[in-house]
């Protein structure tokens, strides 16, 4: 298997195995940013577990975005399906140039509120520690607390319009002239 397009109708495969790990990457990280949110305050295993796990995996969510950025801005990308009607094609743009500006900012985002909040005891990253840039303030850390809660829900909102056009392309659209899964496979 190539890197190169099989054909103007696929992503290269770079670009596809980046697009499944991240997804699976960003789902998993928002259900477990749900759970461990929802322990009880004095639960050492949020803090002991949850909370390094969700960041060094945050981390690893904002390196694949930077490369997957760069790949795509260096790669041939498949025209979209010429059966969409105008208002898919702007829906589409829209929602994809949402989703990857977000996969980027809502990482930024946890990072800075771990960066910021007085009592954090870093950013890990698997096996070592992430520099913290910003200063140690509170209010900073309550702002980028609620910027990484409401960004994090707005890309799992676009991550189901994705999904449900993806689904409607495919199972629902008459003569499979817009089906854009294959483009993923």
């Amino acid at each position: 298997m190539s890197d190169a397009p099989v054909g103007a109708n696929r992503y290269p495969l770079s670009l596809r195995i980046l697009h499944w790990i991240r997804a699976i990457l960003i789902l998993g990280l928002i259900a477990l940013g749900f759970v461990m949110t929802s322990m009880p305050e004095d639960a050492t295993i949020t803090y002991e577990w949850f909370y390094p796990v969700h960041k060094e995996f945050g981390v690893l969510v904002f390196f694949i975005a930077l490369v997957q950025l760069l790949i795509r801005s260096r790669s041939t990308l498949p025209a979209l399906p010429p059966g969409l009607a105008r208002w898919e094609v702007i829906l589409s743009k829209t929602v994809h140039h949402a989703m990857l500006v977000l996969i980027v900012v809502v990482p930024l985002m946890g990072y800075s509120m771990s960066s910021s909040f007085t009592q954090s005891d870093g950013v890990p990253f698997f096996f070592m520690e992430m520099p913290e840039l910003l200063p140690k303030n509170d209010k900073a850390f309550a702002i980028f607390d609620a910027l990484h809660t409401y960004l994090a829900y707005t890309l799992l909102g676009l991550i189901v319009l994705h999904v449900a056009g993806v689904v409607k392309h495919r199972f629902l659209d008459k003569g499979g002239d817009t089906d854009v899964l294959p483009r993923m496979l």
